[in-house]
């Protein structure tokens, strides 16, 4: 009666819920962004944050891994069109003295190639309408097209013709620039969703994107790398990537495990889980229930590292033997059937007893109130601790 009682919970919160466990990926060296690449993505974020203290070392950063001047300078001319101009302005302020301090060092940096003419063989709008049917595949009108027409004249004529139209950055480093500010400005999700799919379009790979996820959360900041994260595994899950957060090992793909009511998913391969885990989530953003539903599997043995939830966590069991502990109380025993509630902000672990695999629905409530906030790993005494 309880596992079933358990079981109608889980069916009722799977309704329309969102997908926000954290899970990153290892990417393989050869699917990598180069060192530039990887430049890029701070310099965009912080732009688009307006932090410019941040953004001064990024700019020394990405000039020492090789890109030119005028590189970075059409970076920060590409991300008015998303951050505003007061924000491109002063990270080209930013860049100038960045520059001149540097000379002063006798850095010699690349100026680079200046930018050429685009070609006016047909009309702009023209030109910007065969930009964007390159970039996205499509010439959809989108309602706030509709809505206000000009926005779609300049769209066109101004963004894909006058932007996205200039040769000194090809359009999947632009997408990496675009990619990397949506992410850091905060509610742009349905921009941030279109633009990773562009992404794709225009050559990145998976594991490009998940690189710049990850780019993101060390560079940039938790909040920043797990919206992008939320956002890139809802793209990937759309498109029936079931190898979205997985190890670029094949044989290291999910099985179906013994817990046959949901899907095991895709493996994890971060370092917030002591050893060998599996998560499904279930459902795509949304903001109005503010929840996040997943299928966590761990091997025998296997346990998170202590972490919170700002806004709390349900846990259900439905398959095996765990343990979970509260800082300060004793580790607690856990078999299927069982709920935790955990409170917001409790600091907290949970994982497979030593002998058992062991599966749980995690329940993310209240989660516009911040991301999970991982910390130390649980040691081998913590563990074992039958106090």
């Amino acid at each position: 009666m309880k596992s079933a009682k358990v079981f109608l919970i889980i069916a009722i919160l799977l309704l329309g819920v969102t997908a926000n466990l954290y899970a990153q990926q290892v990417v393989n060296k050869s699917a990598s962004l180069d060192a530039k690449q990887q430049s890029i993505v701070p310099i965009a974020a912080f732009t688009a944050k307006g932090d410019l203290m941040a953004l001064k070392g990024a700019l020394s950063d990405g000039l020492d891994a090789g890109l030119t001047i005028n590189e970075v300078k059409e970076i920060l001319v590409h991300l008015y069109a998303y951050a505003g101009f007061p924000r491109s302005l002063n990270a080209i302020n930013t860049l100038e003295g960045v520059v001149n301090e540097r000379k002063q060092k006798g850095i010699k940096d690349v100026v680079g190639k200046e930018p050429g003419n685009i070609s006016a063989s047909k009309s702009k709008f023209e030109f910007g309408k065969e930009v964007q049917t390159k970039l996205t595949g499509t010439t959809a009108t989108g309602s706030a097209q509709k809505f206000v027409p000009i926005i779609d004249v300049f769209l066109k004529e101004h963004l894909f013709a006058d932007i996205f139209g200039r040769d000194i950055l090809d359009w999947k480093t632009r997408e990496i620039v675009t990619i990397s500010a949506l992410a850091s400005l905060g509610g742009t999700e349905n921009q941030l969703r279109s633009h990773l799919n562009v992404g794709l379009n225009t050559g990145l790979t998976e594991a490009h994107l998940k690189q710049i996820v990850l780019m993101m959360q060390k560079k940039v900041g938790s909040k920043e790398g797990n919206t992008a994260q939320q956002v890139l595994q809802s793209v990937l899950n759309k498109q029936g990537a079931s190898n979205a957060i997985t190890s670029p090992n094949q044989n290291e793909q999910a099985n179906p495990g013994v817990n046959t009511i949901f899907p095991k998913g895709t493996k994890i391969a971060n370092d917030n889980f002591s050893g060998p885990a599996w998560v499904q989530m279930f459902g795509d953003n949304n903001n109005t229930l503010n929840t996040s539903v997943g299928n966590v599997t761990f091997e025998p043995g296997t346990r998170t590292k202590w972490h919170y939830h700002p806004g709390g966590q349900i846990l259900l069991v439905t398959n095996g033997k765990g343990r979970y502990q509260e800082k300060g109380k004793p580790v607690r025993e856990l078999r299927q059937g069982e709920v935790i509630m955990c409170e917001p902000n409790i600091h907290h672990w949970h994982g497979a007893a030593p002998d058992s695999e062991f599966s749980h629905i995690a329940v993310g409530t209240n989660t516009q109130k911040g991301a999970v906030v991982w910390l130390e790993p649980v040691t081998d005494e913590e563990y074992n601790s039958r106090k």
